[in-house]
């Protein structure tokens, strides 16, 4: 059983927030949305959920046309960036409101509320008013909320977004735990952060101007993308895309990069390619290609270096803390062993062996 989206297009004075979206998300499966702001993840989690109509296409729940199911009478629940959160009530009665409304008897609600807080460490704060709570224990309450429903459809518009960085590694964690426990029902999480997906190892949905384009395991996704736009969203840093030609043995990036073909080349005819490579799977040593250094961010624990030469651009990224200038010189070796391979057509020629050291 499961839930499935035909062909799902919806045009806002002529601009395309969703455009021929078709895709299956089965009962007990955990989803990413992943994409830029305005790519048409909540376009996508809206028309789910009911609340925008697609003027083309059709949405099904284990085989019932939504389209004849009134919002209200729904089986889903949507967690947004902003806690909504009812100011004038405990954290027992926020999360008990919607089953009071349905006309639930107290002692279920009360099972209910104690089991949804129970799953997002909320029990010892039950009597607690929301101007009390954490940016993190409010956003826990919207979710326990949506859970104590135990509706079909769980959706969450990134819910992190508007926290710190501490509170959102420590409730990344929490939704790991959270999402392995569920079976029933279909969770789908809208984020612009490929390694939420990464780190979630989820099927992802990436997408891009209100199209699909890619979907499919997270790890799989990110070392075969389909295509160089895939390639540079489902990577943070972006993944280094150079233009180059590949003649005989050689790569030629620029004017002054060479490299030896690679191995996984073999079966690549001759031509022009845009090479690709992760900003992580590039190296600063001795004997590499001699480029400038432009901004080196730092970034908790590690050092995003942008380097020029020519017309090429580089960003790396350096485990540890490194206290380069713009202007430094540096040596960035390029691994060819790394390298993608797309086509004019800007479709994946040749992706590295996941299975090299």
């Amino acid at each position: 059983m499961a839930l499935i989206t035909s062909q799902l297009s919806r045009r806002v004075d002529g601009v395309p927030y969703l455009d021929n979206v078709s895709c299956r998300l089965e009962r007990g499966g955990f989803y990413v949305v992943v994409g830029p702001t305005l790519s048409g993840k909540t376009s996508l989690l809206r028309a789910l959920a009911g609340l925008d109509l697609p003027d083309t296409g059709a949405i099904t729940l284990d085989g019932r046309d939504q389209r004849k199911v009134p919002v209200w009478k729904r089986s889903v629940s949507m967690v947004y960036q902003q806690f909504i959160n009812y100011p004038h009530l405990s954290v027992f009665d926020n999360i008990a409101f919607p089953l009071r409304r349905r006309g639930m008897g107290a002692e279920e609600v009360d099972r209910k509320v104690r089991q949804a807080a129970q799953r997002v460490a909320l029990m010892p704060l039950l009597d607690r008013m929301p101007a009390a709570l954490s940016g993190g224990q409010q956003q826990r309450m919207a979710l326990a909320r949506s859970l104590a429903k135990d509706d079909d459809l769980l959706l969450l518009d990134e819910p992190l977004v508007n926290l710190d960085y501490k509170l959102r590694e420590q409730l990344r964690e929490e939704f790991l735990s959270l999402f392995a426990k569920q079976d029933r029902a279909i969770m789908v999480y809208a984020t612009t952060e490929p390694n939420e997906a990464l780190l979630f190892d989820a099927e992802v949905l990436v997408m891009h101007e209100g199209r699909l384009l890619q979907s499919g395991p997270a790890r799989e996704v990110y070392a075969r993308p389909a295509n160089v736009e895939v390639a540079r969203i489902f990577s943070d840093p972006p993944m280094n895309l150079m233009q180059g030609i590949l003649h005989g043995d050689e790569i030629r990036i620029g004017h002054a990069m060479r490299l030896s073909r690679p191995r996984h080349f073999d079966s690549l005819p001759n031509g022009n390619y845009t090479f690709g490579i992760h900003p992580g799977d590039l190296a600063m040593h001795g004997g590499g290609i001699a480029m400038q250094v432009d901004l080196a961010e730092i970034n908790g624990s590690e050092t995003c270096l942008h380097a020029s030469r020519d017309s090429v651009n580089l960003v790396l990224l350096l485990a540890g803390v490194h206290g380069y200038v713009p202007g430094d010189r540096v040596e960035i070796a390029i691994d060819g062993f790394r390298l993608f391979a797309f086509a004019a057509d800007g479709k994946l020629a040749v992706a590295p062996s996941t299975n090299q050291g």
